[in-house]
């Protein structure tokens, strides 16, 4: 038996990066690209690398792409790091496993080192793999917490928790991070909302923007942890306009979140630094009548976008600047285990 699982990149709707620090969050995963897993099995535990692993090139001009494109670091330490965390939860929590073996590889199309989550989603689409191969059951906030752990822990990649919250629930997804809720259960509060909901959105990225999400995320926890009062004045702020945006979705207005979203990036702005081509980008969006928030950590933007031809003159802005723009396709939520219902 070949077992094909897939995981989508996520955009932080709302409330990013508060995540991380006893915040709110909304965010959905889209299907406009994607992270695959292919796993069998087989008579040794094999994982095959992709093409982001390679370690042959055609000389050094190739290997400086390489290393552009892809960072120094494949897929193949998320996919053992995922593995290995896997087998001692299971150990830990007393869930039998076969010994059977197998083969596994991946793929992923997802733009790198934008805010999207892609390693998220590949650690997501092993995980979800792997609980079909062993048949084995955990349940969906158990699993954003094992794939948080992949990273955090295993790989220490620092990151907020939304990431994997999103990408194992899929769909539209309200975090409630708050301190008491994390102490009593381990996880956050989380709730499926309607994607029809949602007004209509845009998407872009660049890639030559690409910068990991430890670094912004490194500064803020800096100061999170010292207790700026900025910093904490900024997390409230987030976690009371994530709220709003829930509000506004909840009464049928989401054509109203257009100067939350704004809001949300303003206030980053103001406690945090961001790179001029990161300005330009929203600035851009935003002088043509689009609303513009970061996805993530920066590289990659979402926004509110009224009608066709809004649509078409933010392409026609951005694109000549080496932006993508795209409408993001809304995937479904995920099944009781965090499988999807496609694969």
């Amino acid at each position: 038996m070949i077992i094909r699982t897939k995981a989508y990149p996520r955009a932080g709707l709302a409330g990013n990066p508060s995540d991380g620090y006893f915040g709110k969050t909304i965010a959905f995963c889209f299907g406009n690209f994607h992270a695959q897993v292919v796993l069998y099995e087989s008579q040794e535990l094999k994982i095959i690398p992709d093409a982001r692993d390679r370690s042959e090139f055609a000389g050094m001009d190739a290997l400086a792409q390489d290393v552009k494109l892809f960072g120094y670091y494949g897929g193949i330490r998320l996919l053992k790091a995922t593995i290995k965390v896997f087998g001692e939860y299971c150990r830990n929590h007393g869930i039998r496993l076969h010994d059977r073996n197998f083969t596994i590889r991946y793929y992923s199309n997802i733009p790198r080192q934008v805010g999207l989550a892609g390693s998220s989603a590949i650690i997501t689409a092993c995980l979800r793999a792997l609980l079909r191969f062993y048949e084995a059951v955990i349940p969906k906030p158990l699993q954003a917490n094992l794939v948080l752990a992949v990273e955090r822990d295993e790989l220490q990649i620092p990151a907020g928790l939304q990431d994997r919250v999103a990408e194992v629930y899929q769909g539209l997804v309200y975090m409630d991070f708050s301190k008491d809720i994390m102490d009593k259960q381990g996880y956050g509060l989380y709730e499926e909302l309607n994607p029809a909901l949602l007004p209509p959105l845009y998407i872009a990225y660049r890639a030559d923007l690409s910068e990991g999400s430890e670094v912004y995320h490194g500064d803020l926890r800096a100061l999170f942890l010292r207790g700026d009062p900025d910093v904490l004045a900024a997390v409230k702020f987030w976690g009371g306009l994530t709220d709003r945006v829930k509000a506004a979705l909840l009464a049928q207005a989401g054509n109203t979140i257009g100067p939350l979203l704004d809001a949300n990036f303003d206030q980053r702005a103001k406690v945090s630094a961001i790179s001029p081509g990161n300005l330009k980008m929203v600035s851009m969006a935003r002088s043509i009548g689009a609303s513009a928030k970061f996805t993530g950590s920066g590289g990659a933007i979402v926004g509110t976008c009224d009608g066709e031809a809004m649509f078409a003159r933010l392409r026609e802005a951005l694109e000549p600047m080496k932006i993508k723009v795209f409408k993001p396709v809304i995937v479904p939520a995920s099944g009781t285990n965090g499988e999807n219902h496609d694969t």
